[in-house]
C-alpha cells in the first residue's frame, strides 16, 4: 500500500522532473555572469541573483559588506544574500549555502568559460560544478518542497555568499558574526556522490625575505634575498617526508600537506634581489592543533635564515581556516541524506572527509552542525573544477536536487 508520505515524495520528484529544463536554464544564467576572484567584483552577480529569485515570488536580503573591509581583504565588492522561507513554528531552521565567487578561468578552454554551453548531457563553464550548480540545486529543491502545498514547520534560509576563494570570512563568516543568521543546521555546497562531514584546516602565510639589493657585477656588496629564500623553500619542502608519516583517522583524509604556491621578487636581471615574497599553504588534518602547527611553521622559516648576515624575514598570516568536524545533530542530516541518496542514486552513499577546506567550517565553528552535499561529480578531478572545461553532468544536478528536497521534507514535515 502506498502511504501518504510516499505520495508526497513522488510528487516532489515529479515536480523536479517537470521543471528540470527551467532549472538548467537558471543555472546557465547564473554561470554566465563572471565572478572572477581575484579581482572579486562580485556584487553585480548577487544583484542579478536577487532579481532572479524575485521571479519565484521570493525576496532576497542584500547584505553588502562595508567597502573598507572588502578592499583590505583584497577584493572589490561583496554583497551576500539571504533568502528566508519561514514555515510553521516548532521546526529547525536549515541553512543552504553555496558560493558564487570563482577562480579566474585561465587558459586552455575548448568552450567559452562563461558560455554555459550544454553538450552531451554536460553543462560547461567556470563554477558549473563548484559551486554555482548548487544555487540551482538548493533553489529548486525549496521550490519543489513549497509546491507540495503541505504544512511545514521550521524554516529554510538560502545563503548565497561571495568570498569562499578568499576564505569565507566576509561571506558566511560575516553573516554569522553580524548576527544576521543563526540556523540550527546547514548544508553547504558539495558533491552529489558523497556527504562530507569533515575537512582539513588550512594555514596560509606570506613570507617576505628581506636583504639588500646590489649590482649584479658586485654581488658581494648585497645581501641576496633570493638565495636566502631558497633556504626557506628547502626547509619547507624538506618537511614533506615527515608530514606524510602523519595519518588522519578520518576516512577520505590522509596526511597534512605543505607547498609554496607563489613567489615574487627581484627588480631586474642584473640586480641582486633585495626582497622576495613567498606565499605558502599548509593543510592540517582535523586531528592537528592549528596553533601548534603555525608556531612550528614560523619557527621552521625563521631557523632557515637565522645565520645569514643582512637577512631578515617577516611572516604574515593570510588565512587560518579551521577544520570541519562532525557536531552533535549532524547525524540526523547525514542519515536523511544517505537514505534519500541511496533511493535516488541506486547505491549506498558514504559519509567521509575531504582534504579541501570550505565555508562549511564557518558554521561548525559556531556550533551549527554542517555537512557538504550538492550537485557535482564523484571526484573533483573529473569535473575539471578550477581547470579548463569545468563541467557538470546535468543528471547529477537533477539527482542532487531530488535528494536535497527529500531531506528538507524529512526535516521540516509536521
Amino acid at each position: 500500500m502506498t502511504t501518504d508520505a510516499q505520495l508526497q515524495q513522488q510528487r516532489l520528484l515529479d515536480w523536479i522532473d517537470a521543471h528540470f529544463d527551467e532549472e538548467v536554464a537558471f543555472l546557465q544564467d547564473v554561470v554566465r555572469i563572471p565572478t572572477d576572484t581575484p579581482p572579486g567584483n562580485n556584487a553585480p552577480h548577487a544583484e542579478a541573483v536577487a532579481d532572479m529569485v524575485r521571479g519565484f515570488g521570493w525576496e532576497a536580503e542584500r547584505h553588502a559588506v562595508p567597502q573598507r573591509l572588502v578592499l583590505d581583504y583584497g577584493m572589490e565588492s561583496i554583497t551576500n544574500l539571504i533568502v528566508r522561507r519561514p514555515y510553521g513554528t516548532g521546526g529547525p531552521t536549515v541553512a543552504l549555502n553555496a558560493h558564487g565567487d570563482v577562480v579566474p578561468p585561465g587558459e586552455g578552454w575548448s568552450r567559452p568559460p562563461y558560455g554555459a554551453e550544454v553538450e552531451d548531457g554536460f553543462l560547461y563553464g567556470r563554477a558549473a560544478a563548484v559551486s554555482k550548480s548548487d544555487f540551482a540545486t538548493y533553489i529548486f529543491a525549496v521550490r519543489a518542497l513549497e509546491a507540495l502545498g503541505r504544512p511545514l514547520k521550521g524554516a529554510v534560509e538560502l545563503h548565497f555568499t561571495y568570498d569562499e576563494e578568499f576564505g569565507g570570512l566576509l561571506g558566511p563568516g560575516w553573516l554569522l558574526e553580524q548576527g544576521l543568521t543563526k540556523p540550527d543546521m546547514a548544508i553547504a555546497a558539495g558533491f552529489s556522490y558523497g556527504i562530507v562531514t569533515a575537512h582539513n584546516a588550512c594555514l596560509q602565510l606570506e613570507v617576505t625575505v628581506i636583504g639588500k639589493a646590489g649590482h649584479g657585477a658586485m654581488p658581494e656588496t648585497a645581501h641576496d634575498a633570493l638565495q636566502a629564500a631558497t633556504r626557506v623553500l628547502n626547509a619547507i619542502y624538506g618537511q614533506l617526508p615527515e608530514l606524510r608519516k602523519i595519518k588522519s583517522k578520518v576516512a577520505g583524509i590522509e596526511s597534512p600537506t605543505m607547498l609554496v604556491g607563489r613567489i615574487d621578487g627581484g627588480t631586474n636581471t642584473n640586480v641582486v634581489p633585495g626582497k622576495v615574497v613567498l606565499k605558502m599553504d599548509r593543510r592540517m588534518i582535523p586531528e592537528e592543533d592549528p596553533v601548534a602547527v603555525e608556531a612550528g611553521v614560523r619557527a621552521l622559516i625563521e631557523d632557515a635564515v637565522k645565520d645569514l648576515p643582512g637577512i631578515r624575514v617577516e611572516i604574515r598570516r593570510l588565512l587560518l581556516s579551521h577544520a570541519l568536524r562532525p557536531l552533535p545533530g549532524s547525524e540526523k542530516l547525514v542519515a536523511s541524506l544517505q537514505r534519500h541518496a541511496q533511493a535516488v542514486l541506486g547505491e549506498a552513499v558514504a559519509a567521509h572527509g575531504t582534504p579541501l577546506y570550505a565555508d562549511a567550517r564557518l558554521y561548525g565553528e559556531r556550533g551549527i552542525p554542517a555537512v557538504m552535499y550538492g550537485a557535482g561529480p564523484r571526484t573533483v578531478p573529473e569535473s575539471n573544477a578550477k581547470k579548463a572545461d569545468e563541467r557538470l553532468a546535468l543528471e547529477d544536478l537533477r539527482k542532487a536536487t531530488k535528494v536535497v528536497a527529500l531531506t528538507l521534507l524529512d526535516l521540516l514535515s509536521e
